[in-house]
């Protein structure tokens, strides 16, 4: 098992910026690749980005291209997502995964955070 948890969310006026977290422990989380996800009201969840083990692979959604940036820290088992030129429509619940295979589709990551709230205000 997998336990992620995600921090650095909160209320951020819209050009403002925020940098999510997500802390990996438990059984060794040596090799997944992660993903950001993100949920907003009356929405499905959709994939934001994704990186690989190696930091050699990165996947962006076009929306957030050029204004979110995903890096990872293995020794300290954390990724993060910098978000900066924040929108409104970027309001909602932000989740880490983790999964074997580098993917923007949500069934290939195994391990889920339980997500951290990004309110973008106008």
């Amino acid at each position: 098992q997998v336990q992620l948890v995600e921090s650095g969310g909160g209320l951020v006026q819209a050009g403002g910026s925020l940098r999510l977290s997500c802390a990996a422990s438990g059984r060794t989380s040596s090799g997944y690749a992660m993903g950001w996800f993100r949920q907003a009201p009356g929405k499905e969840r959709e994939f934001v980005t994704a990186i690989s083990w190696t930091s050699s692979i990165t996947y962006y959604t076009d929306s957030v291209k050029g204004r979110f940036t995903i890096s990872r820290d293995n020794a300290k088992n954390t990724v993060y997502l910098q978000m900066n030129s924040l929108k409104p429509e970027d309001t909602a619940v932000y989740y880490c995964a983790a999964g074997r295979l580098t993917s923007r589709q949500e069934g290939e990551y195994r391990y889920w955070g339980q997500g951290t709230q990004v309110t973008v205000s106008s």
